[in-house]
């Protein structure tokens, strides 16, 4: 009986951990601009703004900008991705 050698790759998928931010977290700001936070410069539009008013629990993704020639002043974001109810369960159930 031949035995064939079989060899498995594993494949390592590395958790990626996505920062969300709150209009809470951001002091409820009511004007566009660019703010200094404790992590960083964030970029806040007025259509961010509008989505915080519609949703005021929405939860946005917090992404980093590319880098500018004077990156001493610290990290530069802006949002991304939002969900409008963070904390609710899924809207479809699994069986």
């Amino acid at each position: 009986m031949a035995v064939d050698n079989i060899s498995l790759e594993k494949i390592k998928v590395d958790k990626i951990k996505v920062d969300k931010i709150t209009w809470d977290r951001v002091g409820r700001v009511t004007e566009p601009g660019r703010y200094m936070y404790t992590f960083g410069w964030l970029t806040i539009t007025a259509g961010d703004l509008e989505i915080w008013r519609l949703y005021p629990q929405a939860a946005f993704t917090l992404l980093v900008q590319p880098g500018s020639p004077d990156a001493s002043s610290g990290e530069e974001f802006h949002l991304g991705a939002f969900d409008v109810a963070p904390s609710a369960p899924p809207p479809f159930t699994t069986h």
